[in-house]
């Protein structure tokens, strides 16, 4: 065997290793929710909800307990490998504060539809899907807002930069790129940069949309929409340096930040005081002037 031949079959033999490697890591299989707003005594409509490729997300949707035709709207986003009864939390919070919400699970996640596979990407069109389905009910339109959890809200950033209906976004533990977080992961395992490379061209071309493109970083300014970005002083999944890496990418005055002490990826509405911060947030952000 000549010289280049072995290097063209070790290429191939590393190309076939790395998505592998790529498949088993990002592999997805749809959990679906075991309770629902029921289980707090509050009523909800299951919906389904177009998105791109002929697809349906399903969906709660929760009308305010008072004048929900001109109560805000705020759209619910689970992160990734979860569904919309991770929001269940923030639902028995916000519902008494008078907002209408709409919760739902991404492609490829709970009880909505597969696409082949999932993506922050997806998430963000997903979200866009999402402000137009509220857009068709009786509501104020001028005051929608978003919550986003981890990988949903980092999609959340990318709609609100291609979704000029939001007005309002709240994240929490939101990576600033997704090169960044699966970097992070990478290094875990002590793969070596060139592997880590190929993994990272093979999920980009499956996704079909480079990275920058859609990366929080560098949609944030673009959107109209105002932030309260939150994020866990001793999160170890999508580190601390993420949000503020978010925060600095956002326009003067665009962007609310809070580093909580003591709290990691998944426990910061936990913190006391968080639920009147982020009402407060949305409350101002939709005054009327």
């Amino acid at each position: 065997m000549s010289f280049w031949t072995s290097i063209l079959v070790i290429l191939v033999l590393l190309i076939f290793i790395t998505r592998f490697f790529t498949l088993k890591m990002y592999a997805l299989k749809p959990n679906k929710h075991d309770d629902t707003p029921e289980k707090l005594g509050i009523g909800f409509e299951e919906v389904r909800v177009p998105t791109e490729n002929n697809k349906t997300l399903y969906g709660w949707w929760i009308p305010a307990a008072k004048n929900s035709k001109h109560a805000p709207t705020l759209i619910l986003v689970h992160g990734w490998s979860r569904n919309l009864g991770r929001m269940l939390r923030y639902i028995q919070h916000l519902h008494p504060l008078n907002y209408n919400l709409l919760a739902f699970d991404a492609r490829h996640h709970g009880s909505s539809d597969l696409d082949d596979h999932a993506s922050m990407y997806k998430f963000g069109r997903d979200v866009k899907a999402a402000v137009q389905y509220s857009l068709s009910r009786d509501i104020d339109t001028d005051s929608i807002g978003v919550i986003g959890l981890s990988i949903g809200g980092a999609g959340s950033t990318y709609a609100a930069a291609i979704e000029p209906a939001i007005k309002a976004v709240v994240t929490v533990g939101s990576p600033a790129h997704p090169v960044d977080v699966m970097q992070h992961e990478f290094k875990k395992h002590h793969l070596p940069a060139f592997i880590r490379w190929l993994i990272l061209k093979q999920i980009e071309i499956k996704i079909g949309v480079k990275y920058e493109a859609f990366a929080p970083v560098n949609n944030i300014a673009q959107a109209v929409a105002s932030f309260l970005i939150i994020h866990g002083e001793d999160d170890k999944v999508v580190l601390p340096s993420q949000g503020d890496k978010l925060n600095r990418a956002a326009r003067p005055g665009q962007c609310d930040y809070w580093l909580i002490p003591g709290r990691g990826h998944s426990n910061c509405h936990h913190e006391s005081g968080f639920w009147e911060r982020v009402d407060t947030f949305f409350q101002t952000k939709f005054q009327k002037g």
